[in-house]
């Protein structure tokens, strides 16, 4: 799995900034808590670059380790008619606690 970008953790607000890059894309992006959620099928973070928002993120629970993550779901013209999915996960050698690295999963 790929690292397609990273992200910072605002714990106050509880909202992620950061970088997402692939081959043909670079973009700022903003992962913020969705306050006006009122079921479980909508999204618990809303992901936008500027103004746009590409997708939404999912809190949800690790198998294995038991310990919640945000799973993401971006859209946009440039990725075609397919979704990009990632996860956000410890960002590899960071010692900082709130760096996340966007980790790409494939869905193919």
């Amino acid at each position: 799995m790929a690292a397609i970008g990273y992200v910072t953790r605002d714990r106050d607000t509880d909202t992620y900034r950061g970088t997402f890059r692939t081959l043909s894309l670079r973009a700022d992006i903003e992962i913020v808590p969705n306050r006006a959620k009122a079921h479980d099928s909508q999204p618990d973070y809303r992901v936008y670059s500027g103004p746009v928002e590409l997708g939404g993120g999912w809190i949800k629970r690790g198998e294995q380790s038991g310990r919640d993550y945000v799973s993401l779901g971006l859209a946009a013209p440039e990725f075609g008619s397919k979704r990009i999915f990632v996860n956000l996960g410890r960002a590899a050698g960071q010692d900082d606690d709130d760096c996340y690295a966007l980790i790409w999963n494939p869905a193919d």
